[in-house]
């Protein structure tokens, strides 16, 4: 019945149903400095909320025409699933199981992550097997929780899980000595410790147990908005490569067909999306390209590009053609 009702949804044409609200529904994390997050003057920021935005500008006209949603990661995939939000932006692993059983599509990947654990220093724990027998805080219904599971199970390592629904909740319980490690994506070990009373008295363990491709993630059925959706992240990897940023981009001279293209002069591909000729030049004028976006928000935190430079320079981002 679930899978019904959200392919009922897709059919409805988000698109048609953003523009004629005249704003985007962007589902999000509010706890994640650095990825998604709510601050004290009441200003979203983050990377997943640039994201956000960018689709705005490309539909929209407008990176401000955005309401974020803040979910939990239980609350997530339903308020996708049942139309609450129309598109979720916030930390979410790409696996086989969600890809299929929640009528789910995952567009392209905009951060390659890993999950890893993160202890007090004065512990003196270099590795995982110095995590025997130890207390870890951990967020419910995550691939963080299952992840956790199989890797202290196949090396035999007895461990205590400390579970909370509720992200604040887990590194308070950290912070406060209630569990002797927390384990999630490292990036968001990394903007967590950060905003912590002493950043310095946590270390984060080199190991990294999994594969944690993050990116947005919109309902099985409406192909015109999985597009959309896909080719708004492609562009910022484009504009990467090809040297355009916020600063050129309305005014980037270029011999190359496939850069014209992109910026709407020749092609008319913006039709072929039901967007606007120029909706790329939108995107990258409202947010930047993916660097731009990256260091905005990531080089705060200390996060490498790692996985996440240019297939050029070794990395694993790649956009599909502009033809």
């Amino acid at each position: 019945m679930a899978l019904m009702a959200t392919q009922a949804l897709a059919q409805a044409r988000t698109l048609d149903t953003v523009l004629e609200r005249g704003r985007l529904v962007c589902g999000v994390n509010n706890g994640l400095p650095g990825f998604g997050y709510l601050d004290s003057d009441g200003r979203w920021t983050g990377f997943d909320i640039d994201y956000c935005r960018a689709l705005a500008a490309a539909v929209l006209g407008d990176p401000e025409a955005v309401e974020f949603v803040p979910l939990t990661a239980a609350e997530r995939f339903i308020a996708l699933q049942t139309g609450e939000i129309d598109v979720l932006i916030r930390n979410a692993t790409w696996t086989l199981t969600r890809d299929t059983d929640l009528g789910l599509n995952f567009a392209p990947t905009t951060f390659f992550d890993g999950q890893g654990f993160m202890v007090r220093k004065d512990l003196g724990v270099v590795d995982i097997e110095d995590l025997a027998g130890a207390s870890i805080c951990v967020t419910s219904g995550t691939t963080t929780e299952l992840n956790l599971a199989d890797t202290m199970r196949a090396r035999g390592l007895p461990f205590t899980p400390v579970v909370f629904e509720e992200i604040d909740t887990v590194y308070r319980a950290y912070e406060q000595g209630r569990c002797d490690a927390v384990t999630s994506d490292k990036s968001q070990l990394a903007g967590r410790r950060a905003v912590m009373a002493d950043p310095d008295a946590h270390v984060i363990l080199d190991a990294t147990i999994s594969k944690e491709p993050l990116g947005p993630v919109v309902r099985h059925g409406d192909d015109q908005w999985f597009d959309i959706v896909s080719w708004v992240v492609y562009a910022t990897f484009f504009a990467e490569e090809k040297g355009i940023t916020s600063a050129n981009v309305e005014s980037f001279e270029t011999a190359d067909p496939e850069i014209e293209r992109f910026l709407g002069r020749t092609g008319g591909m913006g039709a072929m999306l039901g967007l606007t000729d120029d909706w790329a030049v939108k995107v990258i004028k409202a947010v930047g390209n993916y660097g731009e976006i990256f260091d905005r928000n990531l080089g705060p935190l200390g996060l490498p590009r790692g996985l996440n430079r240019q297939w050029t320079d070794g990395g694993l981002l790649y956009a599909m053609p502009f033809r």
